[in-house]
């Protein structure tokens, strides 16, 4: 197809789309539409595409979501060209010419608006009845995933029994309620290695070799980040100093550092153990965070080790951890053109939902699951309607 052709059928198609109501997203029109095509494809599954076009002033930007083409910035009458810095489908394709991956694309999202604009009530219910389930977003009860997955990882079998019941009566029982149990007055740097120690030591992994003649302050040199932002370098039995170092007006104190992650790990995978001022409060926090999924276990050993010596301590999200042992979470179900990487960070908190899957990976208990499944809402494409005039009173 040559380019005057497509600059026919891309701004043919924008036309169109104008005729259709949309969201807005601060002052930018959103359209969001999902569609078959009437295509032959080496298999035999139907074929449904996700376009998402996002009206900027004058620019239209076209992404197909689930596909492989670049995304299109087109500007009506002027031009368009590809745009990458939305960062393209999330599949990662990529696909030159552009003419030759959205000529097909455009030629098949606008067959579906005629459709719509002719029944839009009968077309959105064909989608609600019709759009695969590996592309849809949804939710499904822990429980019955791991009652389901003989294989799925279980954080109730990798803390073990003894573990899980310590950690659960401790939420129930009100500690973490009380900020005594987490809280001191006065810390220092010492005080801080110590902790570490304790740590280090109690989740030790198969790969780690935990010498135990070794200070914590040892420890931390071989197992945290390095950067420390002074922490190594301050008076360590001084409370003075490390009340000064936290307040950011000690001298040697650092910037940009990660002091606090005693295991390296990514932005959303390495354990912080961190000391800092409570908001309402006098003294200092001594808190672990760890929520990922393979590094969950290691860290409430660690916790229940220092709560076990009587030292004040508490972990991130108590109430939430206590749900996962429990499976009285849920399970993300993510559509598969997306990644999984914090994929969870996507859900509304009140789900509680801290891990995710694709639905393709249920297997064979697709059946069992679907019914549990709460699925997120489709969106409703239909044409715009003037808005109507407020009547005279009378």
């Amino acid at each position: 197809m040559n380019k005057d052709t497509f600059d026919l059928q891309l701004y043919a198609f924008i036309d169109l789309l104008n005729e259709f109501a949309y969201t807005l997203s601060v002052r930018d029109r959103v359209w969001n539409i999902l569609f078959p095509d009437n295509r032959k494809h080496s298999d035999t599954l139907e074929h449904w595409h996700y376009l998402h076009v996002l009206q900027y002033e004058e620019h239209y930007y076209l992404s197909h979501i689930n596909g492989e083409t670049c995304t299109l910035d087109a500007v009506p009458g002027t031009g368009y060209a590809p745009y990458t810095e939305f960062g393209g489908s999330s599949f990662g394709g990529g696909f030159y010419p552009v003419e030759e991956a959205w000529s097909p694309l455009l030629a098949d999202g606008t067959r579906w608006l005629k459709t719509v604009r002719k029944n839009w009530i009968k077309a959105n219910r064909l989608v609600q009845e019709n759009y695969p389930l590996i592309y849809r977003t949804g939710i499904a009860p822990d429980s019955l995933i791991r009652e389901s997955l003989p294989d799925i990882y279980r954080i109730d079998q990798e803390l073990g029994s003894e573990n899980c019941s310590r950690f659960v009566s401790l939420v129930e029982n009100g500690y973490f309620s009380k900020s005594e149990n987490y809280t001191v007055q006065n810390f220092t740097a010492s005080r801080f290695f110590a902790y570490c120690k304790t740590a280090y030591t109690a989740a030790a992994r198969d790969h780690e070799e935990i010498n135990s003649s070794w200070s914590g302050r040892e420890m931390y040199r071989s197992f945290a980040d390095n950067r420390h932002d002074g922490l190594l370098d301050i008076d360590e039995n001084s409370e003075e100093e490390f009340a000064d170092w936290i307040d950011g007006t000690h001298p040697l104190k650092g910037a940009g550092g990660h002091p606090w992650e005693i295991k390296r790990g990514g932005n959303t995978t390495h354990i912080n153990l961190s000391v800092y001022r409570p908001r309402y409060d006098t003294g200092f926090r001594i808190e672990l965070q760890g929520a990922a999924l393979h590094r969950l276990a290691e860290t409430v050993r660690m916790f229940l080790a220092l709560q076990a010596e009587g030292l004040p301590i508490t972990i991130a999200d108590p109430e939430g951890i206590r749900k996962r042992i429990l499976a009285q979470d849920n399970i993300g179900i993510v559509p598969e053109y997306s990644m999984l990487h914090r994929a969870n960070q996507s859900f509304p908190r009140e789900q509680d939902v801290y891990e995710v899957l694709y639905y393709r990976d249920l297997g064979r208990y697709k059946r069992r699951i679907t019914p549990f499944i709460t699925w997120n809402p489709l969106p409703i494409l239909k044409p715009s309607q003037p808005i109507s005039s407020p009547g005279k009173n009378v």
